[in-house]
């Protein structure tokens, strides 16, 4: 599938696997530019690979989203290899400790919201001057059905995704004028590395959650990344993309 895209060159983060290497692939092979952002560097280089051998281009980037510092040099490496940030996708995010409310460690809370909701900010305020700088872009940011419904044993995550779609909303208010559309995406339970922590019961247990009967896989929500992500999206604006299976239908 081909997608339009107002500039050509993309940050990543949490590309090394999952949705967001298949989200780098997906936009490497529309012809957009891609810093490969993951905290595994390894992971990243894969990727790039791929990309590269399928005829794209990327760059491969060390990146820890809890750090402010590594979400103002992601945007610095898009601007050396590729003269302009236009789009981003704030991808990456970990499960954290699965622990009802009263039980989890304040660190456990704490490092779920440093990775997936600060994060998100960290990576907002290093991207948006360079958009600014370019003349407006199109982000992405990574909530999910627990950014929309809750768990009872996820808090932190739970939280964090709530947070994630409030902050959404709130960039977008703040740039729509200035040519920036800012929108989250909320995948349902999706076949990823993040569910490997999850024992075979509790995965059949999911599927059964879903009225599609089954998980999502990385290349669909790649697709939907790629849709806010280009111009057939251009009316989309602080919107919360829900991409379930049916999950929160019920």
């Amino acid at each position: 599938m081909k997608y339009s895209f107002k500039g050509n060159s993309a940050i990543v983060s949490g590309g090394g696997s999952g949705i967001g290497e298949a989200t780098a692939r997906l936009l490497a092979a529309n012809g957009v530019q891609v810093v490969v952002s993951d905290i595994d560097l390894e992971a990243a280089r894969r990727v790039v690979e791929a990309i590269d051998a399928a005829g794209g281009r990327a760059v491969a980037h060390a990146g820890n989203t809890a750090r402010p510092d590594d979400a103002q040099a992601a945007v610095q490496c898009a601007l050396e290899h590729f003269g302009a940030l236009d789009l981003a996708f704030n991808n990456a995010g970990i499960s954290g400790t699965l622990k009802p409310a009263g039980e989890l460690a304040a660190d456990e809370w704490q490092h779920v919201i440093d990775v997936n909701l600060s994060g998100v900010q960290y990576a907002l305020r290093a991207q948006i001057p360079a958009m600014l700088a370019a003349g407006g872009g199109a982000i992405v940011n990574m909530s999910s059905i627990l950014g929309l419904v809750g768990s009872a044993t996820a808090p932190a995550y739970v939280a964090a995704k709530h947070g994630v779609t409030g902050l959404t909303r709130s960039a977008a208010l703040a740039y729509a004028a200035q040519g920036i559309r800012i929108n989250s995406i909320h995948p349902g339970y999706i076949d990823t590395p993040l569910l490997k922590v999850l024992d075979e019961a509790t995965l059949a247990a999911l599927k059964g959650m879903h009225a599609i009967g089954r998980l999502g896989q990385s290349e669909e929500i790649a697709h939907a990344a790629c849709f806010l992500l280009s111009e057939g999206a251009n009316y989309m604006c602080g919107s919360a993309l829900v991409v379930d299976g049916g999950y929160t239908a019920a």
